[in-house]
């Protein structure tokens, strides 16, 4: 299935942009009466017949569309930190995506060491990951939030914290894969390499949060945060 992304796609009949044209034509080399299929982003997969393989402006007749496409089974929330090399970061969109994601929220923390986040770029990253990985449904991703900010929010679910400072908790701290139950919505914020400041976790306490342990492997911000990723995608398995 070759997968294109449009948001704004209202059938019956829709022009691709001018990059995605050239794609569709030149790269992928379809052509008039071929099959592809686009997603607006939102769990809307619409099948379509190409009418015309302009490479500038194809267009395609909508002919079939499925809602609510494979939508993952759980609420995920990745708050964290970006990092100082900033493909890194990139790599971490991407393999959310992949894995599954419901909103990213990169975060500004007191140690943070990148303070400059480019959305539009980091869009075009999660943008080529939905089509790859073949969903229907597009992460949401928020523009740079300070921790406080992020962490006073209300939010319909479990709030957790990994760091690797010792627990403000008397129980300690909780191994995600054992706590997280099927179907239920998390938050999981993960911090820059220098990790949360003690009066952030001591903050993200008093607000409801919940201190985590990964493992015992000393983890790079972006792999703790795709490794927590996929602790959660496994805890819903069979969904």
């Amino acid at each position: 299935m070759q997968l294109f992304y449009a948001p704004d796609i209202t059938p019956p009949l829709y022009t691709l942009s001018e990059e995605e044209s050239k794609h569709c034509v030149r790269v992928l080399r379809l052509g008039r009466g071929d099959t592809l299929h686009i997603t607006d982003g939102r769990g809307n997969l619409f099948c379509c017949q190409i009418t015309d393989d302009n490479p500038k402006r194809c267009t395609v007749r909508v002919t079939t569309t499925q809602a609510q496409w494979e939508p993952l089974p759980y609420r995920l929330v990745m708050a964290v930190a970006p990092t100082k090399n900033a493909d890194r970061f990139e790599w971490f969109l991407e393999k959310a995506t992949e894995v599954g994601v419901s909103a990213i929220v990169p975060l500004e923390t007191e140690h943070s060491e990148r303070r400059v986040f480019k959305p539009e770029r980091a869009g075009k990253v999660i943008t080529a990951a939905m089509k790859q990985s073949l969903k229907a449904y597009r992460p949401e991703l928020h523009p740079l939030t300070p921790f406080r900010e992020a962490a006073a929010r209300p939010f319909d679910g479990r709030k957790f914290i990994a760091h690797c400072a010792p627990a403000l908790s008397p129980a300690g701290k909780i191994y995600l894969p054992a706590t997280l139950r099927k179907g239920e919505a998390a938050l999981v914020f993960i911090g820059p390499e220098g990790d949360f400041s003690a009066e952030e976790i001591a903050f993200a306490c008093a607000n409801g949060f919940e201190e985590i342990t990964l493992g015992t492997q000393r983890l790079r911000t972006e792999t703790a945060a795709v490794v927590a990723t996929v602790m959660a995608s496994v805890a819903n398995a069979g969904q």
